[in-house]
């Protein structure tokens, strides 16, 4: 232990380095996409799932603590390579695809013609809510009304609503509940 006297002067991080052909899963571990994509999930589940389980089901620290070796023999098998391709292109099809709300037009009587914000045919929307359930790695929700916000913000990304999100972050997470044998 260090005496009091003695401070740190420096930390370091040390992370696995992601070989080349692993390079996507950082694209897909940043994207919230893969919460509701089971098949992008699987592909961290694979690597590790006892890692996967302790991270909280938590992508990018996943990564982040992944063994090298772990890394490299996912980067040399082949089946694990075609299956990251396979999600990578849903990935990019899902984002370069043109979504219902692009293709939609807004009767310009509800525009706002002089906003600033963007272009007049492009409004923002806003949807505050105290929580929104995501994912378990992302502890801002406790319940029913959390995970429906969410699946409201999963919605709205796959009709590419052009919505923001506006909530509490809570930094040590949010709590857990728990149900006893006998109801508690």
């Amino acid at each position: 232990m260090l005496s009091p006297d003695l401070a740190l002067i420096h930390s370091f991080d040390v992370v696995p380095s992601l070989p080349q052909p692993l390079r996507p899963l950082l694209k897909i571990a940043y994207n919230l996409w893969w919460t509701w994509q089971p098949m992008a999930a699987k592909l961290f589940i694979r690597l590790d799932p006892e890692l996967w389980h302790a991270t909280n089901h938590n992508p990018v620290r996943m990564l982040g603590m992944c063994s090298q070796q772990v890394l490299d023999n996912a980067a040399d098998d082949p089946d694990y390579r075609l299956a990251l391709d396979h999600v990578l292109e849903r990935l990019n099809q899902h984002l370069d695809r043109p979504a219902w709300f692009e293709t939609w037009k807004l009767d310009p009587a509800y525009l706002n013609e002089s906003s600033s914000s963007g272009p007049a045919d492009q409004p923002t929307i806003a949807y505050f809510s105290a929580e929104y359930g995501l994912t378990e790695c992302l502890q801002t929700y406790s319940g029913g009304l959390g995970c429906l916000a969410g699946d409201h913000l999963k919605s709205a990304s796959e009709l590419g609503l052009p919505l923001v999100a506006i909530s509490l972050l809570y930094r040590n997470g949010y709590f857990q509940q728990y149900l006893s044998a006998d109801g508690w």
